[in-house]
């Protein structure tokens, strides 16, 4: 299997973060993974931004618990709850993808570049879309101008990246998901 595959597929979501920081080495790379992200007509439809104060960081994240504790439907908080009451799992680095309109699928490509780089770095990442919850909230626009979120630009996707506290297995491949036209 060559090196490509193999970090596909070993690859896994992590939720589990030590307080180790990145390195500029390691936060510039991953950097450079996400602007090599294709993207329809080239249009480059993002805007990346690296956070590294872990103390904004963890404001994000306790805006979005309190958003989720507030919500009618308490299932998303009663599972980030079971899961240690945290938005983003003590990651020490978030990038923030700001998008235009339209740009869902370009930026999955853009999350999925920087979640393979991250692990073939030795690094733990989760592609999170829990991110948007402060930034979609009633602080979202002094977020959004905090972070200096392009004009017009909304929340795209969120990638959570630092050292993983334990190595864990990637989900189990469902080959029934497959059809080959022959």
């Amino acid at each position: 299997m060559n090196a490509t595959l193999k970090t596909i597929a070993e690859r896994f979501s992590c939720r589990d973060f030590a307080d180790t920081p990145l390195t500029d080495e390691q936060a510039n790379a991953l950097a450079e993974a996400a602007l090599a992200a294709p993207s329809g007509v080239n249009r480059q439809p993002w805007h990346v931004i690296i956070i590294t104060d872990k103390a904004l960081i963890e404001e994000l994240d306790a805006e979005g618990m309190r958003i989720l504790a507030e919500a009618e439907d308490q299932s998303t908080y009663e599972r980030m709850m079971s899961r240690g009451g945290k938005l983003f799992y003590n990651a020490p680095c978030m990038f923030m993808i700001a998008a235009d309109a339209g740009a869902a699928m370009d930026c999955g490509i853009l999350s999925q570049n920087l979640a393979l780089a991250a692990h073939s770095l030795g690094l733990g990442s989760v592609i999170c879309g829990m991110a948007g919850t402060p930034i979609n909230g009633p602080k979202g626009e002094a977020y959004k101008a905090r972070l200096q979120f392009p004009e017009g630009y909304g929340f795209g996707i969120g990638v959570l990246v630092g050292t993983p506290n334990s190595i864990q297995k990637p989900h189990e491949l469902d080959r029934k998901k497959l059809t080959y036209i022959r």
